[in-house]
């Protein structure tokens, strides 16, 4: 440990920063000059692979929540906790034949939000939109925290200092080279993410074994070994809801569906589910060996760090910084870039500017990504919060999305107004058992609601639909 209690010492954390803020800031720019298109600077020309498409999932997913939180769910609700956040691999299971479908029904299509306003029409439009932004802001917001947080438990770093730098370099790289950049720099993050845990994970073992990890939680934190814990059990069915509406809405992984090449996004959402799926389970493990390693931790979600900084000295706290630091990287792109494509698809084109040309949309994209940047720097002074407060807000609202996205694509038959009421009311009733039961119930009534009345309401007055209708509308648009 460092005077002051910081487990890295500044002046390496500040050379890591600056090593990685230059690295990724050149690779957006190289990337960036080959991009001259709108559909180039936004999807990367539609013509992602497997590797990188995989890759970016993996990267993307793997946001500082599931390095930090996973672990502050696992030293709170004991096993459940850290299973809970695992179920989040779910929703990139499911969603990987949504995104085969989405790109064949709208092989020229750009965001979420545009499949909804031409499946249900611009009442729904208007409010999907709103959900949307409003979540994919929120998920900003947590991943500036999270940014400012780990640099200020590694290496005293301010707070302000560390998720000013963060932000800045994630949104200077993101205007340079667009999406291209964003899955081009998530596929080095996510191979250092990988290795990291697996590093982390062998020396964790080497020095405790998992016997030693039971018995000291049985003998000081028996409840944490509780499989019928309430809270945890109910935290289990909530974070897969919320996972699942997450995924199904965001126009982070509808953008990645129209970028990669005809059969390729099934296979890829897949692989990244996989390659997924042990890390929140890895990362929470490192939390429930803090009793057995007596292991102060002033706070939950710092748990990470202060572990492996304790067993492995600056060595681990440097591996941990290059870890959380590649997911928040990638995670805070790629809101950036979705973000700006549904403020730039449906406000600017849509509304503000409908016979924008390609040019003046492109330019307007960049701008709007640094606006983006900025005001997100702006929130995060005032938001210090804990991490999962910050998130789960949202999760009433992801998830009264789920059953109108799934109906859309699948139900022809689906009603416009029941998709309407189905996320008003489901955000609604999610939002107050949020503030009146817990945040563990939110998404999970949200959906509740929703689901009965999307069913409801279709089964009552069901609207045909023609499937074609989004490949010619699309298309027109696109020439």
């Amino acid at each position: 440990m460092t005077e002051g209690g910081a487990i890295l010492p500044v002046e390496t954390a500040w050379l890591l920063l600056g090593a990685f803020s230059i690295i990724w800031v050149a690779l957006g720019v190289y990337w960036g000059r080959k991009e001259k298109s709108l559909t180039g600077f936004m999807l990367a020309g539609r013509n992602v692979g497997l590797a990188l498409g995989a890759a970016t999932a993996v990267a993307t997913w793997v946001t500082s929540n599931t390095t930090m939180l996973a672990p502050q769910f696992a030293l709170q609700m004991g096993i459940w906790g850290m299973l809970a956040y695992s179920t989040a691999s779910i929703g990139l299971f499911l969603f990987a034949p949504m995104a085969g479908r989405i790109r064949r029904l709208m092989p020229n299509g750009f965001t979420s939000a545009e499949f909804i306003r031409l499946r249900y029409g611009r009442l729904a439009w208007y409010i999907f939109l709103a959900i949307s932004l409003f979540y994919a802001f929120t998920w900003l917001i947590s991943m500036g925290i999270a940014g400012g947080l780990l640099l200020e438990a590694l290496s005293g770093i301010p707070y302000l200092w560390g998720m000013s730098v963060i932000l800045l370099v994630c949104t200077l790289y993101t205007v340079f080279g667009g999406l291209r950049a964003v899955i081009g720099t998530d596929f080095i993050q996510s191979f250092v993410i990988l290795v990291g845990i697996v590093v982390l994970g062998w020396a964790v073992l080497s020095q405790i074994s998992l016997s030693e990890v039971h018995v000291a939680l049985v003998e000081e934190r028996p409840a944490l070994l509780d499989v019928f814990l309430p809270v945890a059990v109910m935290a289990v069915f909530n974070n897969l809801l919320f996972g699942l509406g997450e995924i199904f809405h965001s126009n982070v992984w509808w953008s990645r569906a129209f970028a990669m090449r005809e059969g390729v996004g099934t296979r890829a959402y897949v692989l990244g589910g996989l390659l997924w799926l042990p890390i929140p389970v890895a990362a929470g493990f490192i939390a429930l060996a803090a009793p057995a390693l007596n292991i102060n931790v002033p706070q939950v979600n710092m748990v990470a760090p202060i572990v492996a900084g304790e067993l492995l000295g600056t060595a681990g706290a440097v591996v941990v910084f290059i870890v959380v630091f590649s997911s928040i990287a990638s995670s805070i792109d790629s809101l950036l870039a979705a973000t700006s494509d549904l403020i730039t698809n449906d406000i600017v084109g849509e509304i503000i500017s409908p016979g924008a040309s390609e040019a003046a949309l492109r330019k307007a994209s960049k701008w709007v990504i640094g606006g983006l940047g900025v005001v997100a720097w702006l929130v995060c002074r005032l938001e210090n919060a804990d991490l999962g407060t910050v998130l789960f807000r949202a999760g009433p609202f992801v998830g009264s999305a789920i059953w109108p996205v799934i109906a859309g694509l699948y139900w022809k038959d689906a009603n416009p107004s029941a998709v309407v009421g189905a996320m008003l009311l489901g955000s609604a009733t999610g939002l107050y058992a949020y503030y009146t039961i817990g945040w563990y119930t939110a998404a999970l009534i949200g959906t509740a609601v929703s689901m009965v009345i999307v069913i409801g309401g279709t089964f009552l007055a069901p609207r045909s639909f023609d499937w074609e209708r989004l490949a010619v509308r699309t298309r027109r648009l696109a020439t």
